[in-house]
């Protein structure tokens, strides 16, 4: 009986990766090239999710078979559900916690950080990308200018500025995510649910990191790709990229 509502989620998840696709290609390849930059000079490049969720969307792509090994994941603690989930939601919302979490995994002038999060309001996140902009980084930012924009000015997951990351940030890729998240009413259940927000902030940091390694091909660059460690021969071929970038990658 539920089938008939599952097809209609996929639909739906289909559809609004397509909306990505189709109308973010730009700002994509943008955000691409500059990253591709960042790697042509065997440079790291930061990703941070302040958020619970958000913070999955940065491991989505560390670490990751297929994935940049040059990507170093801030998985800093204080967001993670791991910790729990009503803590994420209060540690997201403090003032001054991003700020204290980029100095802390040594953000500096010239680097090049994706910040990643579902609704792109959030006290830490803001934070973020004001230390980020402070310290001379250039930010990737990865949200949803439609439920920035449409969260009231007054809301209490706001940095005190009541700033959206879409404004503060040098490259974005607007994930398009609604107000809510959820996508399926029911008849019947008052709460929507099928949420969205982790499929987008996925699509669109994949479609990121292929651009990027398209560029860097083109111009006769092999990048250093991890390989499925249960694939064979996957230990041998990571190892070289675990003593490349020990010291500098935190969570490697």
């Amino acid at each position: 009986m539920a089938m008939p509502l599952i097809r209609e989620y996929l639909d739906k998840v289909t559809a609004h990766l397509e909306t990505i696709f189709e109308e973010e290609q730009e700002h994509i390849l943008a955000a691409a090239r500059v990253m591709a930059e960042h790697i042509k000079r065997d440079e790291i490049v930061h990703i941070y999710g302040p958020g619970g969720h958000s913070g999955v969307a940065a491991m989505e792509i560390f670490s990751r078979a297929g994935g940049l090994a040059c990507l170093n994941a801030i998985l800093d603690g204080g967001t993670m559900l791991t910790n729990g989930g009503d803590r994420s939601m209060r540690v997201e919302r403090l003032p001054g916690y991003g700020s204290i979490v980029m100095r802390t995994y040594g953000v500096k002038a010239g680097d090049l950080v994706i910040l990643v999060n579902a609704y792109g309001i959030n006290a830490a996140l803001i934070d973020a990308a004001l230390e980020c902009k402070r310290l001379g980084a250039t930010i990737i930012g990865v949200s949803s200018r439609q439920h920035a924009e449409n969260t009231p000015l007054e809301h209490p997951a706001r940095h005190p500025t009541k700033q959206n990351l879409h404004n503060l940030v040098d490259y974005h890729i607007d994930t398009k995510v609604p107000v809510g998240d959820a996508l399926m009413s029911l008849e019947g259940v008052t709460q929507n649910t099928g949420a969205i927000s982790s499929f987008a902030s996925g699509f669109a940091l994949h479609a990121l990191e292929i651009a990027t390694i398209d560029l860097l091909s083109r111009e006769g660059i092999d990048p250093p790709i991890w390989r499925s460690g249960n694939a064979i021969g996957g230990d041998e071929w990571n190892k070289q990229f675990q003593e490349r970038y020990k010291g500098k990658i935190a969570f490697l």
